[in-house]
């Protein structure tokens, strides 16, 4: 069955687009959640950055009484190897797969393109992005989870074996436990992926310095 594109916010650089950062939001929230973040990355604007803040469909979510909302996938229970319904996770994969291919057909190539994501949407990042057919800039993951739980993804790509990944958590995360997360950081560690892992004195959320250091691995990324 053919699914629509994701809807989006498109924040287009003031110089010519020569890179992309897909940056997927979290459970209940939209596009616009983070799209304010961009001028406060400071990334210079001769890099030609363009970012996309695709939305969730809304489904409803088990863990919030059946509640309908913004959602990458069902959460079923606070299990670790039961919390992401993959089925949901399979299809936002294929929709965020397909506004990737997007932007190469558009002209930016995919070694130009940054997948990141925080909370579901970092689940989303890193599962979509290992095993993304195509090299990428790299995979960044905030406040999130494998959803496979204590296992890696299967059918894992080779195109991006060698792509640096970047992986943030608070260390008083009441939502994701920072246990969930440097549980993900030591399964791709243990496979060989170039991953770097930073914890912040935060809850669920994103802090103003983190921010400035994710646009300097941003930064770094897309000169190469």
């Amino acid at each position: 069955m053919s699914q629509l594109p994701l809807e989006r916010i498109t924040i287009e650089p003031q110089s010519q687009c020569r890179a992309c950062v897909v940056w997927l939001h979290g459970l209940g929230d939209s596009g616009a959640g983070f799209a304010p973040v961009v001028p406060l990355l400071g990334l210079p604007d001769e890099l030609g950055v363009r970012f996309i803040f695709p939305h969730a469909p809304s489904m409803p979510v088990t863990i919030n009484q059946g509640y309908v909302m913004p959602a990458w996938y069902d959460i079923k229970g606070m299990e670790v190897d039961n919390r992401a319904d993959m089925a949901g996770v399979l299809a936002s994969e294929l929709a965020i797969t397909a506004l990737i291919e997007e932007q190469i057909a558009s002209g930016v190539p995919s070694d130009k393109i940054v997948l990141a994501g925080f909370s579901q949407g970092g689940v989303m990042s890193l599962f979509t992005g290992l095993r993304f057919s195509k090299r990428l800039a790299g995979i960044m993951a905030l406040s999130c989870y494998l959803p496979t739980g204590n296992a890696l993804p299967d059918n894992l790509s080779d195109a991006n074996r060698d792509t640096p990944l970047l992986q943030q958590h608070g260390e008083q995360d009441e939502v994701v436990p920072l246990a969930l997360g440097h549980s993900a950081f030591e399964l791709i560690s243990k496979a060989g992926y170039q991953t770097q892992w930073q914890t912040y004195p935060m809850g669920h959320s994103v802090l103003p310095n983190q921010l400035q250091e994710i646009g300097q691995w941003l930064k770094a990324r897309l000169s190469e």
